[in-house]
């Protein structure tokens, strides 16, 4: 049990606490001891919502905003001084400083107190203008409290739900009219995208300064909606500081005063309203965005029977590196705070939160819609496909709205191209299917015409007698294409009708048929001298022919033609080899007959004379 009461005493304490996402420690800058009885209303409700609240007069030497470098207090409310100046503790540049350490100020104003210069040179570091008279203040002569400010106009009432834009949600209260006693008008410069105005003047409006004794005004300050009210600054870290024109609006006189507008009835104001809502926006109560869980990851789209597609997830959670072209869904979790604390968080109408999923530029930028709610929280959700480019990647949700916190979110990715196995094939892409089909016609065409050029070998013809014919040309007796291709290892074979004729004349020759000797001895020396004329040439030919077929400088030319048929028939005659005449002068002999003495010239294949016996 003790645990339990533990557990719930941290849990009331978180709930108080947690009212303001900055903290709770207030500090107010004041050095009338009145004020804290004339605003004690306004007090306590600061302190019924969590707030400790340190009275402190800027004259003092012991203040300080900063301890170790860290702020002392988390809030600051400025109420109008006497003085000219403000302590060492409080000057322009330590409450910038303040400001960049994520501290949040309230800076009330009044034409009774002179402004002073830390503040004068702190507002002008924000682009906020202030009149050059220190007791000028705010007149309306048709807007005006006619109970209480009958002669002087300087009293205005004004709706308290005034929003900026339609797509701008307003924070500073409900339907009602709040009172403007002796308000100091503010002007805003246009350059400064931080600032915005919370209530501006009606058109009839103007500054007026009441020690000048003149019945017209020939150079106001500000006219019109060029006054502003209540101003708001909202740094880029979310840092919150709102300016007050009147700090009689946080008197406990005007929270329930009664006051009549000209030619309206009496209505109680509703300043204590506005005080609420408008301390709790500048001290982070209400309008802070807060981001929960932010995932990413590969998603498939199904389709369903309705024709709504569905997405489901694909792989792990938050991936560093996706591939070009994927399918990715981003969830972001926003919830906002409010009075109550956490819920979800609504876009307003006419207003989009949106993903960019980006490299140096925005290559998407897509609308994210909620998908789901929670109690505490809303999830919006977006599913796109990546662009086709590699590189570093970011998905990035920078929402940036007036009276809201910013939301910046960047996750870096690393985008991928396809690998070599993720590629689509060729028959997925219909513009390929015509290369395809060419690749084929070529491949059946070519293969048509190898079976052709196999099956169409020229024939060759026998003679009359036993002996085959020679052919003309080495050309005509080239090896078989179809052996070459069943063996691509096998030589080529050797020329077949010429092969023939030379085991034919050897087979007839006195080499084999007398000495017995075997074909292939008799084709070497020395017994090649005494084989017949017949056979050595045909053995010349023979090996020039396989020669030919290997050669490079014949292989496309060819062996040149020559006519050896006058020999193979038994004629007498000159051999042609290579273009050439062969055995000129040479005897032709029968093989068997004796050689008679003496010696003769004959030209030999490579065309040099040798002498034959």
């Amino acid at each position: 049990m003790h645990w339990l009461g533990s557990f719930l005493f941290f849990a009331l304490l978180g709930l108080v606490q947690t009212l303001s996402s900055t903290g709770n420690r207030l500090l107010v800058v004041s050095e009338d001891v009145v004020a804290k009885e004339k605003y004690s209303v306004f007090w306590g409700d600061l302190e019924s919502r969590g707030y400790r609240l340190a009275f402190d007069s800027p004259k003092n030497d012991k203040l300080s905003l900063f301890r170790h470098g860290e702020r002392t207090f988390d809030h600051i409310i400025f109420l109008p001084t006497k003085s000219k100046g403000l302590g060492p503790a409080l000057t322009s540049n330590l409450l910038l400083d303040f400001l960049e350490k994520n501290g949040n100020v309230l800076l009330t104003l009044s034409a009774d107190s002179p402004v002073p210069s830390a503040i004068s040179s702190l507002l002008l570091e924000l682009d906020i203008q202030l009149p050059p008279d220190r007791t000028s203040l705010i007149v309306d002569h048709f807007n005006y409290d006619t109970n209480s400010a009958s002669e002087k106009h300087d009293v205005l009432l004004l709706p308290q739900s005034s929003a900026v834009r339609s797509d701008v949600r307003y924070y500073f209260g409900d339907d009602g009219v709040v009172a403007f006693p002796r308000a100091v008008a503010q002007e805003l410069g246009s350059s400064s995208p931080l600032l915005t105005p919370i209530i501006r003047a009606p058109d009839t409006a103007y500054s007026y300064n009441p020690k000048e004794e003149t019945i017209t005004v020939e150079e106001p300050f500000a006219v019109g909606s060029q006054i502003s009210l209540v101003s708001s600054l909202q740094a880029r870290n979310s840092a919150r500081f709102t300016v007050l024109g009147s700090v009689e609006v946080l008197e406990n006189v005007w929270f329930d005063a009664k006051v009549k507008a000209p030619g309206a009835k009496d209505v109680e104001t509703s300043n204590r309203n506005f005080a609420r809502h408008l301390s709790a926006w500048t001290f982070k109560e209400i309008g802070v965005l807060e981001v929960g869980i932010v995932e990413h990851h590969l998603s498939s789209i199904e389709e369903s029977n309705s024709g709504n597609g569905s997405f489901a997830q694909l792989g792990y959670l938050n991936p560093q590196i996706y591939r070009i072209k994927n399918d990715v869904t981003f969830n972001i979790e926003l919830s906002e705070r409010s009075f109550e604390g956490l819920s979800p968080f609504i876009v307003p109408p006419g207003d989009e939160l949106q993903l960019d999923f980006t490299m140096l530029s925005p290559f998407h930028r897509l609308d994210l819609k909620p998908v789901a709610t929670t109690p505490n929280s809303t999830i919006f959700s977006t599913t796109f496909r990546l662009p086709d480019q590699h590189g570093i990647f970011a998905f990035r949700v920078n929402y940036k709205r007036p009276f809201l916190t910013n939301v910046d979110v960047k996750r870096e990715v690393t985008v991928r191209h396809f690998a070599h196995d993720e590629w689509p094939r060729s028959w997925q892409i219909s513009a390929g299917w015509v290369w395809i089909a060419g690749i084929w016609v070529t491949v059946a065409g070519w293969m048509a015409f190898v079976a052709v050029w196999l099956w169409s070998e020229p024939a060759y013809e026998r003679s009359t007698g036993e002996e085959l014919k020679m052919p003309s040309s080495c050309k005509d007796i080239r090896p078989s294409f179809l052996l070459a291709l069943v063996s691509v290892f096998q030589l080529t074979r050797a020329p077949r009708n010429l092969g023939a004729a030379l085991a034919s004349c050897l087979q007839s020759s006195d080499c084999v048929l007398v000495d017995r000797n075997r074909p292939t001895d008799c084709l070497r020396p020395p017994l090649l001298e005494t084989l017949p004329t017949q056979c050595q040439q045909l053995k010349r030919g023979f090996a020039e022919c396989k020669r030919g077929m290997i050669d490079m400088r014949k292989r496309f030319r060819g062996n040149q033609p020559m006519a050896v048929s006058k020999e193979l028939e038994g004629e007498k005659g000159g051999q042609l080899y290579a273009g050439k005449m062969m055995g000129t002068g040479a005897k032709a002999t029968g093989g068997g007959e004796d050689e008679k003495e003496g010696v003769e010239t004959v030209m030999g294949l490579d065309g040099e004379k040798r002498v034959v016996r």
